[in-house]
Order: C-alpha cells, then sequence, then structure tokens
C-alpha cells in the first residue's frame, strides 16, 4: 500500500513540545483513513528530545542529527532517506512539514490530504491556524515584495499591517471556510506534493533559516503548480519556540535569507529600492532602540556591505 502522507517535524531543544506535537499527529492519524509515516529530525538537541521520542513514540522514523543543520537542512535529512528528488515507487504522495510547536486539531491533516489529492496541480497546501488562545494567525501569505519590507522597517496606520500591501489574505477568507489560492503557507503546516518535490528538488540550504519555504513554494509555481490554503484544517501553531531561544541570531539570519532571496529573484532598480529601504529603516531601529544596534548593523552589512 502506497503511503498517502508523510509527514517531517525538525527539532531543536523544545521536547515537551515535541511530545505534545506527535501526540496530536498520532491522534488525528487515529482517527482518519490516511496511511502515513512520521519522521523526527532532531537538530543536535541537548534537552533529551532524543530519548523521548525514542521511548514516547517508538513507530516515529527518528533521524537524530550530530549537527543543527537549520530548518532546510534538517527537513532535507528525512526528504533525502526517502528518496527524494528521485521519484520512486516507495514514496508518500504528500509530504508535510511541520513545527514541533505546532498542535494538529481532529480531521485537520484529513482536509488537507484529500484536497491535495483531488486537485492535480496543487503542489502546496496550508492551514487554519490559531494562536494558543484561539485568536487567529495568519497562516498563508503573498510572495514578499517592497510594501513588506517597507512594514517591517517603518511606521504605518495600522489596518494596513492587515492588508493586502502587507501580503496578508482577508480574514474572512478563512472564516469562510472555503480553500482559496495563496502564493505560500507559513512553513510551520505547508503541505507538499511529492511529484513537485521532484520536479523543483530539496529545499535550498543556503537559507538554513528562514524563507527557504517561499523560496520553494516560489520554484514551484514557477514549475505550475499552485498553493492553496484549506481553512477547514485547523491547527494551532505557538510560533518562534526554538528560535526564542537564539533572538540576536534568529534576527539576523532572518533578514540574512530575505536578502537571499530578494537578491536571488530581484533585479536592478527593485533591488537597489529594498537595499535603500533596509539601510535606512536599520538606522532608524538604531536610533530608537540602542540596545538592539548590534542586530540591526549586522543587517545594513549583510544587504549594503
Amino acid at each position: 500500500m502506497t503511503n498517502q502522507l508523510a509527514i517531517i517535524i525538525v527539532n531543536w531543544n523544545v521536547k515537551d513540545l515535541l511530545y505534545n506535537c506527535l501526540e496530536s499527529v498520532f491522534a488525528d492519524l487515529a482517527r482518519s483513513d490516511i496511511f502515513a509515516q512520521v519522521w523526527v529530525v532532531d537538530n543536535a538537541s541537548s534537552d533529551d528530545s532524543v530519548s523521548m521520542v525514542q521511548t514516547e513514540f517508538p513507530h516515529v522514523h527518528l533521524i537524530p542529527s550530530t549537527t543543527n543543520m537549520g530548518f532546510a537542512g534538517g527537513n532535507n535529512l528525512a526528504l533525502k532517506e526517502m528518496g527524494f528528488p528521485h521519484q520512486n515507487d516507495h514514496q508518500p504522495k504528500t509530504v508535510l512539514l511541520l513545527n514541533p510547536d505546532t498542535v494538529v486539531k481532529p480531521n485537520a491533516l484529513k482536509h488537507m490530504v484529500n484536497f491535495m489529492l483531488s486537485h492535480p496541480k496543487v503542489g502546496i497546501v496550508g492551514a487554519y491556524l490559531t494562536f494558543e488562545d484561539g485568536t487567529f494567525q495568519h497562516g498563508a501569505y503573498r510572495f514578499p515584495g517592497l510594501w513588506q519590507l517597507a512594514m517591517d522597517l517603518f511606521p504605518f496606520h495600522a489596518r494596513l499591517y492587515e492588508s493586502r500591501l502587507n501580503g496578508r489574505y482577508p480574514c474572512s477568507w478563512y472564516h469562510a471556510g472555503s480553500p482559496f489560492p495563496i502564493d505560500h503557507p507559513l512553513g510551520a503546516v505547508m503541505l507538499v506534493h511529492s511529484q513537485a518535490i521532484c520536479q523543483v528538488g530539496l529545499l535550498d540550504e543556503n537559507y538554513w533559516m528562514y524563507v527557504e519555504e517561499i523560496d520553494w513554494a516560489w520554484q514551484m509555481q514557477a514549475h505550475g503548480w499552485s498553493a492553496y490554503c484549506v481553512p477547514t484544517a485547523h491547527v494551532i501553531h505557538l510560533g518562534g519556540q526554538s528560535t526564542e531561544q537564539i533572538q540576536h541570531e534568529s534576527f539576523v539570519n532572518l533578514w540574512r535569507s530575505r536578502y537571499r532571496f530578494y537578491q536571488k529573484y530581484y533585479g536592478g532598480l527593485r533591488m537597489w529600492l529594498a537595499r535603500q529601504l533596509v539601510y535606512w529603516g536599520m538606522n532608524r531601529k538604531i536610533r530608537h532602540m540602542f540596545h538592539s544596534a548590534e542586530s540591526f548593523r549586522a543587517v545594513q552589512n549583510i544587504w549594503c556591505g
């Protein structure tokens, strides 16, 4: 029997969250008719995450890495074990990248997989995300542009941050419950068609952390695959639980990855304008938040030399 789904969870020092995530995954698989396998890649954790998985979830395919390979490298480890990017008869039809700081709600996996398998040109599916207290969280975005960059760097009217200019889709689209087309989902919950992986290849490990899922979605769209959000698939996402452990490094990594994406896909005048926005935006942050000046100057060096 062909696997319909493989779930990859890349973990780094969030043992308790990983336990809750896996418990919710197996509970949802038990109530569905999906034949699936679950993979955990541990990025050299020091909190006994590996022994917890071995003891509590012995059926998980566990890959304990001796080094922290980041989000892209960790997911690629599991993908390679499945034979990707080359196609073979033993691969799952779909692959879900799932953060360990998530809790899968009932039937979420079934809704995502069924939608993808019933729409042959859909290469990516995202979910309806909420925070732990049930409040709405944006789980899908338009590809980044100059307006999103500016809104991360300068003050704007509060209403604009929830608008199309900032890459957001209307909340009413999520609440309506019907699938809708998107540019890319948040990488915390991202279902990908195996044929799209074989066609496009693995995640770009030069990102290490952040933006790699946007790059992947961009490439898949360029190859004719579409992306959708399926709001009937509900997943709780706590957010930032691993990266909060290294706030300075995470901030710099985010902007380094953004620079790579803009440099890779936006040239000429658009890239020049992006550099100007980052330079003056970081100058403004240095004046207003001098205690974090080291991080802001590091970003300036990456973008502007």
